[in-house]
């Protein structure tokens, strides 16, 4: 490929003007032996007035071009919908339920299927063992992140161990061993089991109070138990600035790692686009997104340091590697931001996980009763449960399973990236292409579950059960969920709390019973939609354990 601003005129070869030059391109189709190559030269003209977007678009075509002259020996792409020129699979691209559509295009296509948004090629993996073989079997070349231009660049979550790329030296191994070191096993894991019971135990308390505002005492509590483990820090029992600040900023996460929801991660060209220029709102978006990242980040590590100088700093991830000899500035910042992640990868799933055990017991009355009668044969009524029992409810742990796969909270997990050109099963896939692995069709093959769609805890019970969830919840290979241990025994003890105090049933308004809908909102992590139920305490001895409890600032 030639770029240049005016067309050469090589002696060696045979060259010949194509009928689509023009006063600003110029395309020449050269013939060095056999060979055919088609060459593209900037007139003068061109050279002065192309703007950013012409630019991006001939920086897509170049790739297109590069892509499609790229030896690849015999083995072809992967199969999927046929796309337009330079833009590819731009239109086909769905704006809501992705993980629906893409279960969709496995009917035709097969598991593997392949797209492109303009030069960007996406690999959508439709079956878990095609997932296993690429994300783990071959993860040191499928376990690199995409640049996220709006998240990544712009916002700037890049420094965030989610987005960090294993190949660029130790900062990701690095962090990742911080964070197995804080909750990587079951023995470190056992720390926290009092604070996730107390805190657990106050969420009880605000339900009995405020029965309808069930999702936001949620949030509360996952806020809690997040924030004390990464930064020692006790919650306000209302308006908590530190709560409300994180919750804001994993709402906003989550809108912008939806696939296509911001075009400059198509074409990354356009972050230089000055602001004045119309259509460029979503640079004043992540101005503001930004900043309440940094804030989200940098306060909470303040609040740390402020703490130890005092000696008054609660034992916290934050405070305890903070405290070792061997600290940095930029170790500093690297605890900073892997403390970030803790908050922001633990408090929102969790959120989603337990508001879907909701819907899931108000919908499902056969399960609630089965589990409550597990629970008071085990524990009986004068107590309640807590993390020890977790061995003798098995059938609690199945409701914890099915929860997790009837609605996964990240339907298509969170992208990868191909380090290198690859080939698996007779099929080519380039280096950069994006790779997405749909856990929502994993979760509900049919080949694997039966009934996929109905909620089934006796499925992961009995000598032969189904296969577990978790295999494709919480991450694959060297990007598998750090804390996969803590997400899983906050949801236990939530589950296993209210399911011992609490009957949860369908609400009922003038007389006229409510069908809460299973619908979940768009997003990376994935709500149910706001349901309405009735939680009411099971019995008086209920109450009394409920009004045991003491909230935060509370004699």
């Amino acid at each position: 490929m030639f770029l240049s601003p005016g067309p050469p005129m090589p002696q060696d070869i045979y060259t010949q003007y194509c009928a689509e030059s023009s006063a600003l391109l110029h395309f020449v189709r050269v013939h060095p032996g056999n060979t055919d190559i088609i060459a593209l030269f900037f007139t003068p003209t061109a050279m002065v007035a192309l703007t950013l977007l012409d630019a991006g678009l001939i920086v897509v075509f170049l790739a297109l071009v590069r892509r499609l002259l790229k030896p690849r020996g015999s083995a072809p792409l992967p199969p999927g919908p046929k796309g337009y020129p330079v833009i590819g699979n731009l239109l086909d691209m769905p704006q809501s339920k992705e993980w629906l559509v893409f279960a969709s295009w496995a009917e035709k296509y097969g598991d593997m299927v392949y797209v492109t948004m303009l030069s960007q090629p996406l690999l959508i993996l439709n079956s878990l063992p095609l997932a296993t073989a690429l994300l783990e079997k071959k993860s040191l070349i499928y376990s690199d992140r995409p640049v996220f231009q709006m998240a990544g660049e712009l916002v700037g979550m890049k420094h965030g161990v989610t987005f960090e790329h294993p190949q660029n030296g130790t900062r990701f191994r690095d962090a990742r061993r911080m964070m197995y070191r804080l909750m990587g096993t079951k023995a470190a894991m056992e720390r926290f089991w009092p604070l996730m019971e107390l805190e657990t135990s106050r969420f009880l308390r605000r339900v009995r109070a405020k029965p309808d505002d069930v999702q936001a005492h949620i949030r509360q509590t996952a806020g809690a138990i997040i924030l004390k483990i990464s930064h020692g820090y006790e919650i306000k029992e209302k308006d908590d600035p530190f709560v409300e600040l994180v919750n804001k900023v994993l709402d906003e996460f989550s809108q912008m790692l939806r696939p296509g929801a911001f075009f400059v991660d198509i074409l990354p060209i356009l972050k230089y686009v000055p602001e004045w220029f119309p259509g460029t709102g979503w640079k004043q978006t992540a101005k503001a997104w930004a900043e309440d990242l940094n804030r989200s980040v940098d306060e909470p590590h303040e609040f740390v340091k402020q703490e130890m100088a005092k000696g008054t700093a609660m034992p916290s991830f934050t405070s305890t590697l903070m405290e070792e000899d061997d600290l940095t500035p930029q170790k500093e910042f690297d605890i900073k931001w892997a403390a970030s992640t803790i908050m922001g990868g633990g408090a929102d799933t969790t959120v989603s996980a337990i508001y879907s055990f909701f819907l899931a017991m108000t919908l499902h009355p056969e399960a609630q009763r089965k589990s409550q009668a597990e629970i008071d044969a085990v524990i009986g009524n004068d107590r309640l449960p807590s993390i020890q029992d977790r061995e003798n409810l098995p059938y609690v742990n199945a409701v914890l399973k099915e929860v997790m796969r009837w609605n996964p909270v990240a339907p298509l997990g969170a992208p990868h990236r191909v380090i290198e050109d690859d080939v698996h099963d007779g099929y080519f896939i380039p280096k950069g292409t994006i790779v997405m692995a749909n856990s929502w069709k994993f979760l509900h093959d049919e080949q694997t579950y039966k009934d996929p769609m109905k909620f089934v805890p006796e499925r992961f019970m009995g000598k032969n059960p189904e296969l577990d969830p978790y295999t494709a919840t919480f991450g694959y290979g060297r990007r598998i969920c750090p804390g996969i241990l803590l997400a899983d025994t906050s949801l236990f003890i939530s589950f296993v709390m209210s399911l011992s105090v609490f009957n949860i049933e369908k609400a009922v308004e003038n007389g006229k019973i409510i069908e809460p809908e299973v619908v979940y909102l768009e997003g990376a992590i994935s709500h149910p939609k706001p349901f309405k139920c009735s939680i009411k305490p099971r019995s008086e001895k209920a109450e009394v354990l409920i009004d045991a409890v003491r909230l935060a600032g509370e004699e």
